[in-house]
């Protein structure tokens, strides 16, 4: 077969569009803003930590001031988990089993992390542990607890790591979960504050982190990464770790929350100051 031969003008033509068309795109690449990063897919294994996870900066405050959290039990012995910032600096926090009553608790912070270990004379049934699962990005959250303090709870889904960067009182850097929230309590408007020490628990009831922060404007609740919580509770005896709870999906995890706070498997937290 044969091709009739293309004039030459056609062709100097050709190189002259083709180097032109390369050096606009050099040029726009080269005003353009650095390409995100890219992320993993939709249901991926989640990555280890890295200090190169994006940042979320929080301020705390030097002085203490009274409140109420969330915490939840680990051990029919009296050992429940809470936020750190929950109780760090309390005069005596208290885990609330009914109307003006309250049982005291010791604290022990982790020093390292937004996690904090309370003791008591006597506890309730514990919550089944899973923080050593691989998990992987999309899967479901629910948080349990008593935001604005009253009992309510939220339900979220998995978007990856970040490092909580704390200023102020406790200073530290700290790898987190970021989860977008996906739903919550009917007529429960505005901020979660009081869900900070909630479990976060997966599909099969199991503990993957405590829930420790929002950002309402973004949607978005952090949990300790699971790591961080099993360092925490690693000297502790008496842990329901490996054990499957109640399964728990978005139809069902407001039934869930009331059981286990009427159980007081979940159970508010004050700190008093004075």
């Amino acid at each position: 077969m044969h091709f009739p031969r293309l004039p030459d003008w056609l062709i100097y033509a050709a190189v002259v569009v083709a180097l032109l068309i390369a050096a606009i795109g050099r040029q726009e690449r080269t005003d353009a803003p650095p390409a995100p990063p890219t992320t993993e897919a939709e249901g991926a294994v989640l990555a280890a930590a890295s200090p190169f996870d994006p940042a979320v900066v929080v301020q705390v405050a030097d002085k203490v001031e009274p409140g109420a959290g969330t915490a939840f039990s680990v051990a029919q012995s009296g050992v429940w988990v809470t936020a750190r910032h929950v109780v760090e600096g309390c005069a005596q926090a208290a885990i609330v089993v009914g109307p003006g009553r309250g049982v005291a608790a010791n604290v022990k912070i982790d020093p390292q992390a937004e996690t904090a270990i309370l003791t008591t004379d006597g506890g309730a049934p514990p919550l089944p542990l899973a923080l050593g699962l691989r998990l992987r990005r999309g899967e479901r959250a629910f948080h349990m607890g008593f935001p604005q303090g009253k009992p309510g709870e939220a339900s979220s889904r998995l978007l990856g790591r970040e490092n909580l960067v704390v200023q102020g009182r406790g200073a530290r850097t700290e790898p987190v979960l970021v989860w977008a929230e996906t739903g919550r309590t009917d007529g429960l408007k505005g901020t979660l504050g009081g869900l900070s020490g909630a479990p976060a628990l997966d599909d099969q009831g199991r503990v993957l982190g405590v829930t420790i922060a929002e950002a309402p404007r973004r949607g978005r609740i952090y949990t300790t990464a699971p790591e961080t919580t099993a360092r925490a509770l690693a000297a502790e005896a008496g842990l329901a770790a490996g054990a499957a709870g109640e399964a728990v999906n978005a139809d069902n995890y407001g039934r869930v929350a009331d059981d286990l706070r009427r159980n007081l498997r979940v159970a508010q937290v004050v700190c008093l100051t004075t």
